[in-house]
């Protein structure tokens, strides 16, 4: 099915533009879609009991009060999702409904109606390709981030072992000869480690826009659009064609998700 927001004169304008130049002889772009739901007003489509009309005139947008259920190969405007369930004989996760709009799409199917969603996300691709050109980078950005790990991590304990020293509390957890020399020279090394982070770390903020940098990162974390598709969207890709190559009956699953306190390591039995 095609359910958009757009009106009929204009859906079909650009409908034809895009698809029926590519189609075999004779075909367009009605048939590739069973039924056509236009000015279906979304979000409020998931949610409202809306009237549906159908399109009697396709030249001329003529509607007329339906009070039967969607048909096959109609062209309707307005109605509900209550009425798409019921046409399809389908509900809740039987039904992948696919949308550009995080907002207008999929929170509201998903969220309400329990729908399968994917969210098309065109900038994806130019993500991708910002994220693989600076790889090598990020490598060299990660080993530099494990050293300034460490190095705070001495830093920490000399601190400590400094005031422990001063106030005879406890033992010090680091014997060192000079324990204030130590946090000097621990201090030095990383301020000399920052300056060789820094340009990196600046360079990946400014990955895919100069201005607001990778669309679903923000700095180490994920950014709140990331977060969002995340929780509404059960697959997103940058394209409907994607879909192609897998198929119909694909099955997607996600990786194992890390947590913050899982081995860097996999543990292996002694």
């Amino acid at each position: 099915m095609l359910i958009t927001n757009s009106e009929w004169s204009f859906a079909n304008a650009m409908m034809t533009y895009t698809f029926d130049p590519f189609l075999p002889e004779g075909g367009t772009w009605r048939d590739l879609f069973g039924t056509v739901i236009v000015s279906a007003s979304k979000p409020d489509f998931f949610t409202s009991s809306n009237a549906l009309y159908k399109v009697v005139d396709e030249d001329n947008g003529l509607l007329e009060p339906h009070f039967a259920s969607i048909e096959k190969d109609g062209i309707f405007y307005g109605g509900n999702a209550r009425l798409v369930e019921e046409y399809l004989g389908l509900s809740g996760d039987q039904i992948l409904y696919v949308g550009d709009h995080l907002y207008g799409d999929v929170h509201f199917s998903k969220g309400l109606l329990r729908w399968r969603t994917a969210l098309i996300l065109q900038e994806l691709e130019s993500e991708i390709r910002a994220l693989e050109g600076f790889l090598p980078h990020q490598y060299l950005l990660g080993e530099l981030m494990e050293q300034k790990e460490a190095l705070e991590a001495r830093l920490s304990a000399l601190r400590l072992a400094s005031l422990r020293m001063r106030g005879g509390h406890a033992t010090p957890m680091i014997d060192v000869p000079d324990v204030s020399v130590a946090i000097t020279e621990t201090r030095d090394e990383l301020l000399e480690l920052d300056d060789v982070i820094a340009p990196l770390a600046i360079e990946a903020g400014h990955l895919r826009n100069e201005a607001w940098g990778l669309m679903m990162r923000a700095g180490a974390d994920k950014s709140l659009l990331a977060r969002q598709v995340e929780r509404y969207a059960d697959i997103y890709t940058s394209r409907v064609s994607n879909l192609l190559y897998p198929g119909p009956y694909a099955m997607f699953r996600i990786g194992r998700l890390d947590l913050p306190h899982d081995p860097q390591q996999p543990y292996e039995a002694s």
